[in-house]
């Protein structure tokens, strides 16, 4: 079963995070909603964060983990946010269980085929060799090399954890990823749709989300919109957090 962390009561809120994340990134948002009426599950990925390690790894495969923590909850009807390779796990999961999902958002991704882009940021990770025990500071100097941008580093360091005293290590299942990182790009199968409330939203400076995508999305959701976060990039809910809660508050009310 998924990791996960609860806050609240009321209409469930299932939070999905990117590649790489986990449900510590949705700390302080997944407690606004909670402060909103919803029960708000913030969710660890297989592979991800304190959640399982599995050789297998795929949008159906992550489809069916949240599928089975809904069944073991008792969540019957949810609200789905998902950012990045989360926003995909969300839409498969909409398109797939409909009667499960009442309103989607979808943050900075859409339903298109995304070549892989992930190269300078496994380089870093695996250059790092955690069997002469760096420290935390020796880790990040060495990821700087092949990552510059420090919010992204910052980012990759928050699953760095004390596997056991003087011993380092990334949570995230680094290996299955280099193996399958193609499975990150994947779009969504044609000829699925999902006809519910749906919120897509995107960074300014981001290029996830074109706006000759529009029609795309409208083929597998036609009950979309788009909103756009001026100013900021892939990280949309880190970067203006304050922006990102009020649209999706108030499209979820």
């Amino acid at each position: 079963m998924l990791y996960s962390k609860i806050e609240g009561s009321g209409k469930p809120l299932v939070i999905i995070h990117g590649f790489l994340g986990m449900s510590d990134n949705w700390k302080t948002l997944g407690s606004q909603f909670a402060a909103d009426g919803f029960q708000v599950h913030m969710l660890d990925l297989r592979n991800h964060g304190r959640s399982f390690h599995s050789e297998e790894f795929s949008y159906e495969d992550m489809v069916q983990d949240v599928f089975d923590y809904c069944q073991e909850n008792g969540l019957e009807s949810i609200d789905v946010i998902g950012h990045s390779m989360g926003g995909k796990t969300a839409m498969l999961l909409a398109t797939s269980y409909p009667d499960l999902v009442d309103r989607l958002v979808v943050a900075d991704i859409g339903p298109k085929f995304y070549a892989p882009h992930h190269q300078d940021i496994l380089a870093g990770l695996n250059a790092v060799d955690f069997s002469v025990k760096p420290s935390r500071n020796e880790v990040e100097e060495i990821m700087k090399n092949y990552i510059p941008d420090f919010g992204t580093r910052q980012f990759l360091m928050k699953s760095l954890y004390w596997q056991e005293p003087g011993q380092l290590a990334f949570r995230f299942n680094l290996d299955v990823f280099n193996r399958k990182i193609e499975e990150i790009g994947k779009a969504l199968g044609s000829g699925l749709t999902f006809d519910k409330p749906t919120l897509f939203i995107r960074g300014g400076n981001s290029n996830y989300i074109l706006d000759n995508d529009f029609d795309g999305i409208k083929e597998h959701f036609p009950s979309s919109e788009v909103a756009t976060i001026p100013n900021v990039g892939h990280w949309l809910h880190a970067e203006d957090p304050a922006m990102f809660y009020e649209l999706v508050s108030t499209f979820l009310k």
